[in-house]
């Protein structure tokens, strides 16, 4: 009997112990599905009171990922990811570095928790100028050089930076001094769904995935559908794309963003063929020689019309889509202090670019669109 009892007492032991041990192994395991589609850089895993964001590539050929614990009320985090920076979410105040930033706090409703921002000139969008006009976000110098000082005391919760490289001493000071700093690597995104996702990263700070996740939900549906009806197009005209910049004409090469952009607009663009996600840099003869008789030009956003470009370089008139005036800009559409809106919304906004695009070569495909960035040089 007492043998029997013993049995029973170790047996029962046994099983509490694995029993334990596997809901240990449960509360500590990192399985949840990453909820992000299309963007290389970043992902995003969803447990019970807690929420892990792993930034992958927030520069070209990161050799390290960096990962962020956002905790939410009450949250129990497993021992594992003790070292993790931690953030209490949702956040109500923050710092951006770029103004790809904005246009994510705007479309969730939540530019009024922006306390500081580096370039404040730079800013479009309107709802984030009459905040500054009220002196309610601080000035905070250059991107690479932050005004330590006035962060330190503006104790945001979070600081959004990003780097170009490895190396970015500012924000490793700011991260001594006890500040909290998430990179975000949008720029580096290489396709324009992969860009505009970005707005999930900013979702998950402010509580806000679900609103996150249909409003790009909708970005990507409008995209998508305006890539077919681009097919039903019965022509593919010949595309040239920027221009001069002291010495060298500076264009997309063939992966980049705003390459594919043109390619799904169902436009030829003359270059690409080539590899790579930056800029190629040419001389005028190479491109003149290529693109003379290209059907249209998309300039950068360094002129406003046909006489700033030539008498930029007089030689700009060679070109028959500029001799038949079809020449297209986006940088008359800017912020109270000069700042373009192209660069600050379009990564945000690819349906909208390629709505564009696609009026400008193919008018018969969208009757009555008005182009919202681009308009036609005079």
């Amino acid at each position: 009997m007492l043998r029997n009892l013993q049995i029973c007492l170790s047996l029962t032991l046994f099983f509490l112990f694995v029993k334990c041990k596997q809901e240990t192994k449960i509360t500590n395991e990192i399985s949840s599905e990453n909820t992000v589609k299309y963007a290389k850089g970043f992902s995003i895993e969803n447990y019970e009171g807690y929420t892990i964001i792993t930034v992958k590539n927030p520069w070209p050929k990161a050799s390290k990922t960096y990962q962020y614990l956002l905790i939410e009320k009450d949250g129990i985090v497993p021992d594992s990811l003790n070292s993790l920076l931690k953030i209490n979410v949702p956040i109500k105040n923050i710092v951006v570095t770029s103004t790809t930033h904005i246009p994510s706090l705007e479309m969730l409703k939540e530019e009024n928790s922006l306390v500081g921002f580096p370039n404040l000139d730079y800013i479009s969008s309107d709802k984030v100028r009459t905040l500054i006009d009220a002196k309610k976000i601080k000035e905070l110098g250059g991107n690479q050089s932050l005004n330590t000082e006035v962060l330190i005391d503006l104790q945001p919760e979070v600081i959004i930076g990003y780097g170009l490289d490895n190396n970015n001493p500012t924000l490793d000071n700011l991260q001594k001094s006890g500040l909290k700093v998430m990179l975000n690597g949008d720029w580096n995104e290489e396709t324009p769904l992969g860009k505009a996702e970005w707005i999930k990263f900013f979702g998950a700070l402010y509580g806000k995935q679900k609103e996150a996740n249909e409003i790009f939900d909708k970005i990507e549906k409008d995209f998508l559908k305006t890539i077919e009806i681009a097919k039903m197009a019965t022509s593919k005209p010949t595309i040239l794309a920027g221009d001069m910049f002291e010495d060298k004409w500076y264009l997309p090469k063939g992966t980049s963003w705003g390459s594919q952009l043109l390619v799904h607009a169902q436009g030829d663009y003359l270059w690409k063929e080539t590899n790579g996600t930056g800029s190629l840099s040419l001389s005028f003869e190479t491109v003149l020689e290529k693109a003379k008789e290209a059907d249209f030009w998309i300039t950068s956003g360094q002129f406003s019309s046909l006489k700033q470009m030539t008498d930029a370089n007089p030689h700009y008139e060679q070109f028959m889509a500029f001799q038949n005036k079809n020449v297209y800009s986006f940088t008359r559409k800017k912020g109270k202090t000069g700042g373009v809106l192209y660069y600050e919304l379009a990564p945000n906004r690819p349906d909208l670019v390629l709505k564009d695009l696609v009026k400008i070569l193919h008018p018969e495909l969208l009757v009555g669109y008005e182009p919202f960035f681009f308009e036609k040089l005079k």
